[in-house]
Order: C-alpha cells, then structure tokens, then sequence
C-alpha cells in the first residue's frame, strides 16, 4: 500500500469525514459528491498521511476510510472539535456559522441570541481570511459578547458553490444536532459601509495587507537565453537600491546547483526542480519577503502549482514571460546550448526536442529582441506599477 499526503481540501475534507461532520456522508468520491480523493499513478489505495508524514486513515478502493489517528499539531487544534464533542459541551446554544471577520453589525445582533457557538468554518477556500486569522478574529469577536464560544471546522471549498453551500448548511445542522441555527444577515449588500471592531480590524489588516506590503514572488518564464535572468537580475537590483523589502534571488542555474543538485534535465526532473523554487518562494513570500525566479519553466501546470504554492500561503504572484522568439534565442546562444542540442548532444531541450508552453494570461510579456535591458525592463516596471506590488520606476533619477 502506498503512502500519500493529500491536497490542502483533501485533508481537510478526510478530517469532516472521519469526525462524522459529513453525515450522511462517510467516504470519499460518492457519486455527484464534491468530496472526492485523487491518488497517483493508478493506485485504487493508499495510507493518507499528513504532510510531515503521520498516517491518518487507510482509503479503500471504493473511497471508504479506516481511521488511524487525527491530526496532532497546528493553530487552535484544540478548537477543532467533533461534531460530538461540540453537542456534549455546548448543548443548549444557538450555533452561528462564520466565514468572515464579524462587524459591528454582527456583533449586536448576536447579543440578543444569549449562548453562542461561533462555528469558525476555516478549511481551505472557504474564507476570504487565511484560516488561522479567520479563527483569531472569531475568538475576537467571541471576546466582546457575553457568553461565546468559538469551533474551528475545517470545511473547505470545492469549487461548486451550490454544492459546496449545501454540503456547508449540512454540516451546520450536525453540528447543531437539533439545537438552534443562526444565519448572520448579510450587512455588506446593504450599501452602509461595513465596520470591524479595533481588535477584529487590526487582524484583517495583517492578514490583508496593503499590495505593496505582500509577499511576492516575480516569476521570469521564457526559453533559455531570451534574457529572463538578465531582467531579473536588473530587477533585483532595484529592489535592494529602493529599500524598505526583503529580497532573494532563486534564479534557474544557481537552484540547479545548490537546491536541486543532482537531478538531470528529464521532464519529471525539471518540474520537480521548479516545484523547490516554488516551495521555497511561496515561504519567502509567506513571511513578506520578496522572492525572484527566473526558471525556464516550460510547463503550464508547474507554473500553477507554484502559483498555487504561493497564494495559500498568502503571498501574490506575478509572471513575466520573457517572450523572446526560438530564433533570437538560437542565434544568442551564448552557452552553446541550441548548437548541442540541434545535434543531439542534449536530450529533451527545451524549444528544440521539448515543448515550452506559453503562459496564457501573464502578468506582463516581454520581448528583449532589439531592445536595451533598461528598454524592456520598463515593460515589467510598468505593470508592477499598476497592480500596486512595487513602485520602482524613476528610482534611478
């Protein structure tokens, strides 16, 4: 039996299903359910385990589950309690699904249900707050009403908001287990502006930054020698001359020696190597930092797994494709490259007998063929201007 650490909402939905929080539902990939469970390369089951490795539960073919233990560590474990737990020591009170910081507004009309439960519905996707801040600023608000209390569910999204509002109003109810229901009124559609407490307000706006505050992760793509890591090289010598950010470089050749030293140039080589380039972006980015990567990159779903890798962790990413044509690249070649592999000297060489496929929606393409680095760099300058991640031109005036 293979071991397999499952996706973020995989884990999420294997902890609702093992607790009971899913009944009637009690295994994964039901017919037209949203909870379903990819496993690899065919396999029918697997041990499901954490992401440092502890086992969880045992998956059977036919999706069902065989508990091995629960999840050990994290922020407000002790706040994740089962559906049973939460009757046994809540009974009796209203429960109040949160999938938001909660307002002024909120706040006064909770206090006229006496007991609450603020169920915090934290699992991934479900809120627009991380889940971690998304529970702080429900403790907060719990501390300002007479008699609350908070439960951390980890109920993810999926994708299909009609399902996923189904299966969220079902584990509600099991929650509750016959005890009262209430639904906050929705005080943003009422066109008044929407307050925050100033212990609630101040979480969100850490949690929430400002674009020029966010982590960041410049991502180069293009073919080698279309001058991506000249750009990025330029641009990183901005940032520092600027001030005020933290910034690491990950350019392609120097994670190649130190971070992915022997791994060879095979595909399932090279999208493991930009997978550690995002890993470590996506923490650069979690702690505010700026990350610059400069990978060729040629595969579209590696490149949205790292961007994937980069916004759960709360930062922003940003892809330039350096879009300098196969032709200009060639005649460059500054490496001797293209000459190898048009003899066959390199195998599965990117543009020439392995495909790069263009990013569809970049944040920014650039050609350098006939331009002056200064020229195209303007390109990407200006864009980051105006989504509001840096503001760097004219720092050389």
């Amino acid at each position: 039996m293979i071991q397999h650490c499952p996706t973020p909402t995989e884990l999420d939905d294997l902890e609702l299903l093992v607790s009971g929080a899913y009944a009637p539902l009690t295994r994964f990939n039901e017919d037209g359910s949203v909870v379903t469970l990819d496993l690899p390369d065919g396999a029918t089951d697997a041990e499901l385990v954490d992401p440092e490795g502890l086992p969880l539960a045992r998956v059977a073919a036919d999706g069902s589950l065989e508990p091995l233990t629960h999840a050990q560590y994290g922020p407000f474990r002790r706040l994740h309690l089962t559906p049973t737990q939460a009757r046994e020591q809540h009974a009796g009170a209203t429960f109040v699904p949160v999938v938001d910081a909660l307002t002024d507004a909120d706040l006064e009309e909770l206090r006229g249900l006496g007991r609450v439960v603020l169920l915090a519905l934290m699992g991934t996707g479900t809120s627009s707050l991380s889940p971690v801040a998304l529970v702080r600023a429900t403790l907060g608000a719990a501390d300002l009403l007479d008699d609350a209390s908070v439960v951390a569910v980890p109920l993810p999204a999926h994708g299909d908001a009609d399902a996923d509002h189904a299966l969220g109003a079902q584990v509600v109810e099991t929650y509750a287990g016959g005890d009262p229901v209430h639904a906050l009124a929705d005080s943003s559609s009422s066109g008044d502006p929407v307050g925050h407490p100033a212990a609630i307000a101040a979480i969100v706006d850490a949690d929430q930054p400002e674009p020029e505050e966010q982590g960041l992760v410049l991502f180069f793509t293009g073919l080698s020698g279309s001058g991506k890591s000249t750009l990025a090289r330029a641009l990183m010598d901005l940032v520092l001359e600027q001030g005020g950010r933290t910034v690491t470089s990950l350019d392609g050749d120097v994670v190649r020696r130190h971070l992915s030293a022997g791994l060879t140039f095979s595909k399932a080589d090279r999208e493991t190597n930009i997978r550690r380039i995002g890993w470590v972006a996506a923490e650069i980015a979690r702690h505010g930092g700026v990350a610059v990567c400069s990978p060729i990159a040629p595969f579209a779903e590696t490149r949205e797994q790292v961007q994937e890798m980069v916004e759960a962790a709360g930062g922003a990413f940003f892809l330039v494709h350096v879009a300098t044509p196969l032709e200009e690249c060639e005649r460059r070649d500054r490496k001797g490259l293209y000459a190898k592999a048009r003899a066959g000297e390199i195998p599965e060489f990117t543009g020439i007998s392995s495909p790069y496929e263009e990013p569809v929606d970049p944040a920014v393409r650039v050609d350098t063929t006939g331009r002056t680095i200064e020229d195209a760099l303007d390109d990407v300058l200006v864009a980051l201007d105006e989504a509001g991640y840096l503001h760097l031109r004219g720092t050389d005036d």
